[in-house]
């Protein structure tokens, strides 16, 4: 029997100093997340970076809790729904934290699941998420039983019903009088790019156009590609949609960064925004506080009059829809 497996990226177990640290210094300790010498990684991440980030993390991530992290609890939401939808027996992991990708597995192999379509919940290609995702489940996997067949849904970026189904996400929430729909994505380290092409070099040049050669690990393509299949439905003018990139930690990563986008746009004319964050498929820390709390600040101050923010597909029917369409690939 095959049984579905959605991985998520993670969250603190609570909003208690420990919990928040345990987090940061899980998460930023991944070799593709921050991808250092072991030695320099590990000094920035526990004297520099931790010590020094933990209350400010903390303080966003309380502005968002409710009754835990809107993360996970959305994400066991969309697995419930799936599991209906498919009739497959289907668990949440985290790659980070709790719930486990060793506890997700050991509980589809006692259902008797003797094969995993794992689902990393992540539309793009991107070393620190897709890539580390596979790689820990396949390593847990293998811990628990080497004879269990673990296959993947690749990245979705252009897949017809992922696109249909944001292309209706944003029909149902768009402002009638928007003067621009901003697509902001999570960012990576350009050095990133380069490390996922199979040749270990990235022209940018062609990245963002179709004829990109290595299409199949390039973010800032898929993310691109993406923005440019749903405008092109939504009958979208080019002037009336732009591609931006948020939660960048220090120099080198990609850009327009959407803070400064959102400051900027006012002085431009454009007052009225729509913003979606297409990177991710479930609402949290990045889109509830980082978007809808901070930059609706960011573009409110710098003379912008409405901003409207758009939900994550979370668990909505059509959503649930693709993803087990995905899932039968």
């Amino acid at each position: 029997m095959k049984g579905l497996l959605l991985v998520n990226l993670g969250s603190p177990k609570d909003l208690e100093d420990r919990s928040i640290k345990e987090y940061l210094s899980e998460f930023l300790s991944d070799d593709l997340v921050v991808d250092y010498p072991k030695v320099i990684q590990q000094i920035l991440v526990n004297w520099v970076i931790v010590p020094n980030r933990y209350k400010k993390t903390q303080r966003a991530y309380s502005k968002i809790w409710s009754d835990g992290s809107p993360l996970i609890n959305n994400t066991k939401k969309l697995s419930i729904h799936l599991e209906e939808e498919s009739c497959l027996p289907t668990e949440v992991a985290m790659r980070y934290q709790e719930p486990s990708i060793k506890e997700a597995i050991i509980s589809l192999k006692n259902k008797g699941c003797t094969s995993i379509k794992a689902i990393p919940l992540y539309p793009h290609y991107a070393i620190s998420s897709t890539l580390t995702t596979k790689n820990k489940v396949k390593d847990v996997a293998g811990q628990i039983d080497r004879d269990l067949i673990i296959d993947f849904v690749e990245p979705f970026y252009n897949d017809p019903e992922y696109i249909n189904s944001l292309c209706s996400l944003i029909r149902e929430n768009e402002s009638r009088n928007s003067d621009l729909l901003l697509f902001s994505y999570h960012g990576i380290p350009i050095r990133h790019l380069r490390k996922a092409s199979p040749e270990k070099k990235h022209n940018e040049s062609l990245c963002i156009k179709s004829e990109c050669n290595t299409h199949e690990y390039c973010y800032r393509h898929q993310v691109y590609e993406t923005s440019r299949l749903c405008a092109e439905k939504l009958n979208m003018p080019k002037d009336k949609w732009r591609v931006s990139f948020q939660s960048r930690i220090g120099p080198g990563w990609l850009k327009p960064f959407t803070d400064k986008e959102l400051r900027k746009l006012p002085e431009i004319g454009i007052k009225k925004i729509d913003v979606i964050s297409p990177s991710f498929v479930i609402d949290n820390l990045e889109t509830l506080e980082e978007i809808n709390i901070e930059g609706r600040k960011d573009f409110l101050d710098a003379g912008g009059e409405e901003f409207n923010y758009i939900p994550c597909l979370n668990y909505r029917k059509d959503w649930v829809k693709a993803l087990n369409h995905l899932s039968k690939k």
